[in-house]
């Protein structure tokens, strides 16, 4: 593994680390972003801040690496229904500006690419 991917894999392993505590800490903040058809708010908020942590801790164990990719990746479609809300309803994020909230939808692709190259790196 090269320097550039060792970084690019620990960025990425540390970015959802922080992701899945920030669940914990700013609970709120993720149950604004909740659409309303969906069910059992902070249960799910609870869950995914989980599922980041673990898949975040996961890139740091070589024989999980894959399956953490494939988590993040899992995530990161689970929650785009979250991102297309913020989108959707701007009014309720007043501390973002409108552009950011759109910018945040193609970066999830961005993000699932990134999680997909980075977990396929060899030890």
């Amino acid at each position: 593994m090269t320097t550039g991917q060792r970084i690019s894999l620990y960025a990425l392993g540390l970015l959802f680390i922080g992701a899945g505590l920030n669940h914990f800490i700013d609970p709120d903040f993720y149950v604004a972003m909740m659409p309303p058809y969906l069910p059992f708010h902070a249960e799910l908020i609870f869950l995914s801040g989980v599922f980041e942590v673990v898949a975040g801790v996961g890139v740091f164990i070589p024989r999980l690496r894959r399956a953490a990719g494939i988590l993040m990746i899992l995530i990161l479609i689970g929650v785009f229904p979250a991102n297309v809300h913020m989108a959707l309803n701007p009014d309720t994020f007043p501390d973002i500006p409108a552009w950011g909230l759109y910018v945040r939808l193609p970066l999830q692709g961005a993000l699932i690419w990134w999680a997909w190259v980075a977990t396929r790196v060899e030890k």
